[in-house]
């Protein structure tokens, strides 16, 4: 169905018609409900928090009261990207997915310091990630806001010595900052 088709049906019904399949939709479909109550109450700070927590948890683990064993470090890209498409998705401010997607980055970061990381595929990954955090910021208009979170994630590649630094460094000389 095209949305032009779409149009014509919901001008064809009632406000009860109308009403009552919005609260079909809602009961049936859990992305609709997660977006009418990020709409009607939009807690982005309890949202980024919660997603702070899994991003850090990929990398620092918890171990569980009574567990025998210690949480294995997992470093998964795809749950940031996940959340971030999520909030992308769900039309979360601007500066809270720059947040995010700078957090992702920097516990890498922070992760890698303290542990020696041999997968080439790690830092690829975390570049990745960092181009297109610059990216949606610079589109935002909202670069002057990360300047400095982003110089910090480029020195500490420098920092740790990081194969592909320079990289981090050709993405920020692209831009007139």
């Amino acid at each position: 169905m095209s949305k032009r088709d779409l149009k014509k049906y919901l001008s064809e019904l009632n406000k009860e018609q109308l009403e009552e399949q919005l609260i079909e939709l809602y009961e049936k479909f859990s992305p609709v409900k997660v977006y009418y109550d990020f709409v009607f109450n939009p807690k982005e700070d309890k949202l980024l928090q919660d997603a702070k927590v899994k991003i850090s948890h990929e990398y620092f683990p918890i171990k569980k009261p009574g567990a025998k064993w210690r949480p294995r470090v997992k470093m998964r890209r795809s749950v940031a990207q996940k959340l971030i498409k999520h909030f992308i998705m769900l039309g979360v401010d601007a500066f809270v997915i720059a947040d995010i997607m700078l957090y992702n980055i920097e516990i890498a970061q922070t992760y890698s310091s303290q542990n020696f990381i041999k997968q080439e595929l790690f830092y690829k990954s975390i570049f990745n990630s960092f181009e297109q955090a610059v990216n949606f910021i610079v589109s935002n208009g909202i670069f002057n806001e990360y300047k400095l979170r982003i110089n910090e994630i480029q020195q500490e590649t420098l920092d740790q010595k990081w194969k592909n630094k320079y990289d981090f460094e050709a993405i920020l000389e692209k831009i007139d900052y």
